[in-house]
């Protein structure tokens, strides 16, 4: 997805929001400003962390973070399963709660509101758009062999867990696997992560090799290119995994938050507004 003058200004001020060191915010600008046409928002936020280790000797850490909200989601694990589980459609809402976790992320925002959260998560909302993506997605999953989920955040991946529980109930023959991030980046998920949630229970779970805050073809392992390049349905969430997987020619579902102007702009929503798209 290509990165407009705003996208860039917005990349710039995020990084500007953790620091006003003028050496490392010039090398920032540099970065955006001699992009590539093909290069992605994830892109550059991984050439950033390049430059901050240089700077500052290591990376800013979202342990605390991350954390914080895998145990938030973990103590309303229960709770919410008993209400996914008493609902009509199980599968569709526990896909769409998965969905609202996706505002849990400190990329795309540089504050997340717990309030916030969980005002959406108690108002979930389901268009007549979402509804046909939906049907489209059980009648792929009903002929599947292969689930592949793409994962983007902590505390969000506690809902995902939840979903592939449905999944997997719905679905029972499925091959299902979890690609996580291949090393630490934002509050983004790697396998200790998905460990410490459970998702280890439910599905396999696949580093892929590289700590990018989105799904880079070119930078993944040899084992993720070939789940990905295999994977009968894929399932991909956040706006990073957007960003880095749209228009290259894969059937994909993506599931995602619009949480910035320019995704709100181009989906034709209000800001928080949630999506399901599929690609093909």
């Amino acid at each position: 997805m290509r990165i407009t003058e705003s996208c860039a200004e917005c990349l710039y001020d995020k990084q500007k929001h953790l620091t006003d060191n003028e050496t490392y915010l010039a090398r920032v600008r540099e970065i955006i400003e001699n992009r590539s046409e093909e290069d992605t928002s994830p892109y550059l936020v991984y050439l950033f962390d390049k430059e901050y280790v240089k700077c500052f000797g290591e990376r800013y850490s979202y342990a605390d973070i991350k954390k914080q909200y895998n145990d938030l989601m973990l103590s309303m694990e229960a709770e919410i399963r008993k209400r996914i589980e008493e609902s009509d459609e199980p599968l569709k809402e526990a896909l769409f709660l998965a969905r609202v976790g996706n505002y849990i992320d400190f990329g795309a925002m540089n504050h997340v509101d717990t309030n916030v959260f969980l005002q959406l998560f108690e108002h979930v909302q389901i268009s007549a758009r979402d509804e046909k993506t939906y049907q489209s997605f059980l009648e792929e999953c009903e002929h599947a062999k292969n689930f592949l989920l793409v994962a983007d955040n902590c505390g969000e991946i506690v809902l995902d867990k939840l979903m592939l529980e449905q999944l997997r109930r719905r679905f029972p023959k499925l091959d299902i696997t979890v690609l996580v991030r291949g090393g630490e980046v934002l509050n983004d998920v790697i396998e200790e992560d998905a460990s410490y949630v459970g998702i280890d229970k439910v599905a396999r779970i696949l580093p892929n090799g590289a700590a990018v805050a989105g799904t880079i073809y070119g930078m993944l392992n040899d084992a993720a290119k070939e789940v990905l390049d295999h994977a009968d349905v894929i399932l991909a969430k956040g706006q990073g995994n957007y960003e880095s997987l749209s228009n290259h020619g894969r059937h994909i579902f993506f599931a995602f938050l619009c949480k910035c102007d320019h995704f709100a702009a181009k989906f034709g929503v209000e800001k928080l507004t949630g999506m399901f798209v599929e690609e093909r």
